[in-house]
């Protein structure tokens, strides 16, 4: 029987995109198997690697846009445009404009960083290309200033005591007293994708969870977790700022609820429903995942996990590769089995530089066929 192969992982952050993971994947494949019929569905929480995990799904092409990085530095940037039925849709990530990735380590500073880049982005789809429908992915950010950034670039104005527009930057926002959304353009639906569901403020919000990470020192995190609850008296926001989801990407899930009329879903599930994900797992006798890492933290809900379940629920074999493990993942029962590149002892630079060929290793020696088939 001819086996037919669902490949579906997410990124192995800093050394394979999505893509590139279910390219490694299918040349091990391939040499296991060469009449193996392999369906690559690259896939993406809402993080980088979103727009690449859709484009191909929705027969996409990229648009050149430019931008501001988070720092405000002019940039060329791009998104997806894909032809719908309802019109035309495009897919955007926060982090291809305001992600870490475009910051060197001692540039990250939270109390500057603005999230304009993915505003204009915004604005730019609507103007030139009438889009019907924005789909943006959260995650990867270096920003924390709760989307004002992006507010501002569609025409939010935010102003002081005597009416006058600030930078809406978290440092600024101790002279905020009003936020004017009059002059906002109008927008299509917008849909954002997170994977966390963290409130914008409090300690498990944006500041507490995220912006060390982003450079913040704990004097900082005083500062920006004050600017954000300025943000949200003064625009009215008590009841976003709670919403779960509204602390992801440095707050800009608030951003878009407050002054975009967005709608907050998962990442996952959203990926699953325009790519067919489900049809194309039932169609399968074997899905194969993974990401960089999966762990008792992914067990939450990232997306590979999540695909698992559903394989598992439709009574289909499912294998994880992935660059680390642990032992509550490997004995959650979710996997039929899960390999680990760290496993095999090499040091860790080795693992990332050669990610792809020993990806392709792994699987070749794997011999995962030998796993439960439906």
């Amino acid at each position: 029987m001819t086996r037919r192969i669902l490949i579906a992982p997410d990124k192995f952050k800093g050394s394979l995109t999505a893509l590139q993971a279910a390219e490694a994947i299918a040349a091990g494949i391939a040499l296991l198997d060469p009449a193996a019929e392999c369906d690559l569905c690259p896939i993406a929480d809402g993080g980088e690697g979103f727009m690449e995990s859709l484009a191909a799904a929705l027969k996409g092409r990229w648009i050149p846009c430019p931008a501001v990085d988070a720092l405000g530095r002019e940039i060329d940037s791009r998104y997806v445009l894909a032809e719908t039925p309802e019109g035309p849709l495009a897919v955007m990530e926060m982090a291809e404009t305001a992600g870490m990735w475009r910051l060197k380590a001692d540039e990250r500073n939270p109390l500057v960083a603005t999230t304009r880049g993915v505003g204009l982005q915004m604005a730019h789809a609507v103007r030139e290309h009438g889009v019907q429908r924005i789909i943006l992915g959260l995650g990867g950010s270096a920003t924390n200033d709760a989307g004002c950034g992006m507010a501002s670039a569609i025409g939010v104005n935010f102003l002081n005591d005597e009416g006058k527009e600030i930078d809406p930057i978290p440092v600024n926002l101790e002279c905020l007293s009003r936020v004017d959304i009059g002059r906002r353009m109008v927008l299509p639906e917008i849909t954002a994708a997170c994977d966390v569901d963290n409130p914008l403020l409090g300690t498990t919000g944006a500041t507490s969870v995220f912006s060390a990470q982003k450079g913040a020192s704990d004097e900082a995190k005083v500062t920006l977790e004050g600017a954000l609850e300025k943000l949200v008296q003064c625009s009215g926001g008590e009841l976003k700022s709670v919403t779960p989801g509204a602390g992801a990407a440095g707050g800009l899930g608030f951003g878009l609820l407050q002054f975009a009329d967005a709608k907050l879903v998962s990442g996952f599930e959203l990926l699953a429903d325009l790519t067919g994900l489900e049809a194309r797992v039932r169609a399968v006798n074997h899905v194969v995942t993974g990401e960089g890492s999966i762990d008792f933290q992914s067990l939450s809900g990232k997306g590979p996990v999540a695909l698992a379940r559903m394989a598992r629920s439709h009574g289909v074999a499912v294998t994880g590769f992935c660059g680390m493990s642990d032992e509550v993942a490997r004995e959650s029962g979710i996997f039929d089995s899960l390999h680990a590149l760290a496993d095999g002892g090499l040091p860790l630079e080795t693992l990332i530089e050669r990610a792809g060929p020993l990806l392709t290793e792994m699987v070749l020696n794997s011999q995962f066929f030998e796993a439960r088939t439906r």
